[in-house]
């Protein structure tokens, strides 16, 4: 059960949830209509294209999964925990995730497919940023565990078995964050095409700018 839920979780959580709804709804809209942020069905579509013997988009969606695990195994080095909590060095991974969106535009708007792979990179880095927060398990960049756990929470009230307000409240608003932002990017893919980008880049660069300076400084005059 989560004793306390404090707001930079809860903020830090659904702003994430919000990049990661702006990414996928890019990647849907430009993206040979497929999702970037999380690999449920990019594996599909492997299965799919290994199953038909097409050997070039077997390699693509290949490259895409490896792209994301990659960006897990960077945040996993430089993170080195899963659980959230502050002081951990969580503004280097989200400027990376920053610059590779980014770098992705421009070759996006040029279909040059390294475009994806670094968007699929970017979300592999932010997932594995933290997984978890007081028991609850977090992602930020897919929601199928996160509605399954909302589904069985609302089994058990049904019931009359307790159950934790805090994360229920948390993982609502991963949810509806993620929500809000695929409805922002279809607003910013269809103005601006790929450069819809630039905003989640944009926000996740202040972000983790902003950290780095308040974990050097802030933290340690706490």
């Amino acid at each position: 059960m989560i004793r306390k839920l404090p707001r930079w979780v809860l903020a830090g959580g659904a702003l994430l949830a919000f990049v990661a709804g702006i990414v996928n709804a890019t990647g849907f809209l430009g993206v040979q209509h497929q999702g970037i942020t999380h690999l449920t069905g990019t594996t599909t579509l492997l299965g799919i294209a290994m199953g038909e013997g097409d050997l070039a988009h077997t390699l693509h969606f290949a490259a895409l999964i490896g792209a994301f695990v990659a960006g897990c195994m960077a945040s996993g080095m430089i993170v080195q925990d899963a659980t959230l909590k502050l002081g951990r060095r969580y503004g280097v991974v989200l400027t990376m995730e920053a610059a590779l969106l980014a770098v992705a535009v421009p070759l996006l708007g040029a279909g040059d497919v390294t475009g994806e792979y670094l968007a699929s990179a970017a979300c592999g880095l932010q997932n594995a940023m933290a997984s978890t927060y007081s028991g609850a398990v977090l992602r930020t960049t897919h929601f199928s565990g996160t509605l399954t756990d909302l589904g069985i929470f609302l089994g058990h009230w049904l019931r009359g078995v307790p159950v934790d307000p805090r994360r229920v409240r948390l993982l609502s608003s991963l949810v509806l964050s993620f929500l809000v932002g695929a409805f922002v990017g279809a607003r910013l893919f269809h103005a601006f095409s790929y450069a819809a980008l630039y905003v989640p880049a944009a926000m996740t660069g202040v972000v983790g700018v902003g950290y780095t300076i308040y974990r050097q400084f802030g933290l340690k005059n706490a």
